[in-house]
């Protein structure tokens, strides 16, 4: 690359590795020495890396240059509520930005009422949506059209993926956003180069497989990747591509925290609503102590977390929003190659996960109450490469276990101790460790959720921060 260096056009001071990020795609634009190599790229960066911050600085960019006017984001329905909050965390330019939601026609309603103000328009959608709203979204003819998670793409032949090539075959841009190494699974480049730039692997599936593969094994219907055209594959691969890990990374702090918000369901929403204002009115009418906000507060957390107990004792499920944020977590780190540890704090939520990880045949260990054999446990998910993923529950292994062969934790809902807190974030975060550490929590948008965190992280009590916010008038459980 040549030039000099082009500033990123975010609030924060960027790392090296992501300023490097930023460069590169802009060589690659043109936009350094007004050779054009490529109107798309890759963006392979390992979780916690910071890719997002690296694609908006390019929009932006972009934009202030007077390249662009419109983009398109896609990624996992999770995910959505991240781009938001970083857009306006990060962004030094004037934004407006919509996130599709709801049924079909709310959609399209959303996307005609976009203004054309002189702001970039950023419009976020999940994947499943964006192909079934493809003549609109071709209509909104994004400039730029970024695919998070782009793993997703990996099989050509879906409806989500044939959509994201015709979108892309528009676009003047395109980046592709991933963790994932995906020089380790051959097969899967294809439908992800095809949307960020045909001329890499070509447009048609069978000239890719016919030059890079043989078919082998049972009746010859597995391919089996050419080893002799190793150096030709990787060299075009990336041609295109930024490739960085957290170990590579050493401008990285030790450790890094991401807060995924997470949006209930309707009808969740309306039951938090109503159990929110039975507490409200329950805490006008009593004492107001810590004991009784946390006895208040914990059928809410239950609600955030997927279920709630009646007074019959009976667990009902109430809400799939947390799962599927994690679900998307989990294919993301496994297709990486990364493990993962999970931390939950009720029982319900424990059996659901690990329901989910069974149903998608990952190995695991578990220590929560009721597992006896918590060193076997343990000593799997440290040594077995097939192991991938480490269920826990907050208060059964929040202590005394070393957890080491991962670097990312996924808080899926926590308990209200700061010492359970801490000890549990310290089973990654230990001697032995040789990565920086990632933690992610999954937090439901205005609700009981962001408290806890807050109070945990601030190392704040609680329930004095509660009872502070009720007689200052303040409402305690948003």
């Amino acid at each position: 690359m040549t030039g000099n260096e082009i500033k990123m056009p975010v609030k924060v001071t960027p790392f090296d590795h992501q300023r490097r990020a930023f460069q590169f795609v802009l060589w690659l634009f043109g936009m350094t020495d007004g050779r054009v190599r490529s109107t798309g790229a890759a963006l392979l960066m390992q979780m916690g890396t910071g890719k997002s911050l690296v694609g908006i600085a390019i929009c932006g960019y972009l934009y202030l240059m007077k390249k662009i006017r419109r983009v398109l984001v896609v990624c996992p329905l999770s995910i959505c509520g991240v781009w938001q909050e970083e857009f306006a965390k990060f962004a030094n330019f004037p934004v407006q930005l919509v996130i599709l939601n709801g049924a079909a026609a709310k959609k399209r309603q959303q996307i005609e009422s976009l203004q054309d103000d002189g702001t970039l328009q950023v419009i976020v959608v999940n994947y499943e949506s964006s192909w079934r709203l493809l003549p609109e979204l071709q209509k909104y003819d994004a400039d730029v059209i970024i695919a998070d998670e782009g793993h997703k793409l990996k099989e050509g032949r879906t409806s989500q993926s044939k959509g994201m090539h015709k979108l892309g075959d528009k676009a003047r841009y395109r980046l592709l956003l991933t963790g994932t190494p995906v020089a380790n699974r051959e097969l899967d480049i294809f439908s992800q180069y095809r949307f960020v730039n045909s001329d890499i692997f070509g447009k048609s599936f069978i000239p890719f497989r016919n030059r890079y593969f043989y078919m082998g094994g049972y009746e010859q219907h597995e391919a089996i990747f050419k080893k002799s055209m190793t150096g030709e594959f990787l060299e075009k691969l990336h041609s295109i591509a930024f490739r960085v890990t957290k170990d590579e990374c050493l401008d990285l702090p030790e450790v890094t925290e991401e807060i995924r918000t997470v949006d209930l369901e309707l009808a969740a929403a309306k039951l938090y609503a109503q159990i929110e204002e039975e507490s409200w009115a329950e805490m006008k009418e009593s004492e107001v102590t810590a004991a009784n906000v946390l006895t208040r507060i914990l059928r809410l957390s239950q609600i955030t977390g997927g279920f709630l107990n009646d007074d019959d004792g009976n667990v009902n499920a109430v809400s799939k929003a947390k799962l599927e944020a994690l679900s998307d977590i989990i294919d993301g780190a496994v297709a990486a190659g990364e493990k993962l540890v999970i931390m939950a704090r009720f029982r319900a939520e424990l059996d659901a996960i690990q329901q989910m990880v069974e149903k998608k045949r990952l190995s695991y260990g578990v220590v929560r109450g009721g597992i006896s054999d918590r060193a076997e446990q343990v000593s799997r998910f440290q040594n077995d490469p097939d192991c991938m993923i480490f269920i826990g529950q907050i208060q059964a292994a929040g202590m005394g276990l070393t957890l080491t062969a991962a670097n990312t934790m996924v808080f899926y809902s926590c308990d209200y101790s700061m010492s359970n807190f801490d000890q549990a974030k310290s089973r990654i975060h230990r001697a032995g460790q040789k990565n920086n550490c990632l933690y992610i929590y999954l937090v439901v948008r205005n609700s009981i959720d962001g408290k806890v965190l807050k109070a945990l992280r601030d190392k704040q009590n609680l329930a004095k921060m509660l009872v502070d916010d009720y007689r200052a008038g303040r409402q305690p459980f948003k």
